[in-house]
């Protein structure tokens, strides 16, 4: 009898420790937990790590999330989404990854933190999205992400290198193909009350020739969150290049209060189509005065850059869209023989707790162009 008590202890025993290990295993920690993000929140730095099962690199500064970069086969060309200020405040809109009560829900293409270009040897790359429908496809091109070479975390700052394909199909019976490759390298920085992103974008003409036709859909663009648009007491309708029409809706305009300046001293939304260094949006979200500022380089075809930016919450440099933004007193169809390769470099820049001013932003783009 005690022999049969010792070993059913032994045997209870055994089960407990079982049980404990499982408990304290990561793979069962309770759902929704990110076991990433849960042994980066104290770390000092800037952190950038590699999560290929989801399909992304998640960059923390000081513990704190700052964006991810997203390539998932369901996108149409790698993001970065979403993006926060020093505090934690999202700047970025949620529609369509993650909508967010009293968005806007048109142009389903803009989201995120993106490069790319409306009309690329006749593909716009662009305006692709789930919305376009299937029989329509074919006229669009979609940016594949291929590899990601470097992650590199250090104390102040991240670097990620990738490897992309611009895609397209030129004959629904063929393969897609190439028509170009893009390297990305991306630097992150941030201090106590400021966000940096550097995007270097090297792109080389693979199998044909690649004009880039005057276009205003592109290049380097952000869509904001609805504080930062302009009040709209209307309805909008927009159209893609394409021609597709895409209906804003009258939404409630309270805390919404964007604001643009660019280098020149130029206001509001007549920023659009106008030249310069750098275009500055301003906000106040929830008390949170905010700036959020693109800076074009000298060494980009087309400096300096005309600017796509539109009060309904589309942020955008564009270097290749001369014939469009001057009513055709200029023209560029920026263009690539096959193997050769083009650079474009752009700054994103983004204050927490204060509205930036014209002497910072030109401190900082002059930081930027001696790097």
């Amino acid at each position: 009898m005690k022999f049969k008590l010792f070993k059913n202890s032994i045997f209870y025993a055994v089960i407990l420790v079982l049980i404990t290990v499982l408990i304290a295993s990561p793979s069962c920690k309770q759902p929704g937990k990110n076991s990433v993000q849960d042994d980066t929140i104290s770390t000092k730095g800037v952190i950038v790590v590699d999560n290929k099962i989801d399909h992304k690199v998640d960059v923390f500064i000081d513990g704190d999330l700052f964006t991810s970069y997203l390539y998932r086969q369901d996108l149409e060309k790698p993001i970065l989404f979403p993006v926060t200020t020093a505090s934690g405040t999202i700047v970025t809109r949620g529609f369509p990854l993650q909508p967010r009560e009293g968005e806007r829900v048109d142009h389903p293409h803009q989201v995120g933190v993106w490069f790319n270009y409306g009309d690329v040897n006749g593909f716009d790359f662009w305006n692709n999205s789930y919305n376009i429908p299937e029989a329509d496809k074919a006229k669009y091109g979609k940016i594949v992400h291929r590899q990601v070479k470097r992650a590199i975390s250090k104390d102040k700052t991240g670097l990620l290198e990738v490897t992309m394909d611009w895609m397209v199909q030129h004959d629904a019976l063929l393969p897609a193909v190439s028509l170009l490759t893009e390297e990305s390298t991306f630097e992150f920085t941030g201090g106590s009350k400021t966000r940096t992103i550097d995007r270097t974008i090297t792109l080389t003409a693979n199998n044909e020739d690649v004009i880039f036709k005057d276009n205003k859909e592109g290049l380097f663009a952000i869509r904001v969150d609805r504080a930062f648009e302009y009040p709209s007491k209307e309805p909008l309708v927009y159209t893609d290049a394409q021609g597709n029409p895409s209906e804003v809706q009258v939404l409630d305009n309270e805390g919404v209060n964007g604001h643009y300046r660019n280098s020149n001293g130029i206001e509001g939304e007549d920023v659009w189509a106008k030249r310069a260094d750098w275009v500055s949006l301003s906000a106040n979200k929830k008390g949170e005065d905010i700036s959020i500022a693109i800076f074009d380089h000298p060494s980009n075809p087309g400096y300096p850059a005309y600017w796509h930016a539109r009060g309904y919450g589309l942020f955008s440099v564009n270097n290749l869209g001369q014939k469009i933004f001057s009513d055709g007193k200029e023209e560029l169809n920026f263009t690539l023989k096959k193997g050769e390769s083009v650079t474009f470099r752009y700054r994103l820049y983004i204050t927490s707790g204060y509205n930036a001013t014209d002497e910072e932003l030109n401190l900082q783009f002059q930081e930027f162009i001696k790097k």
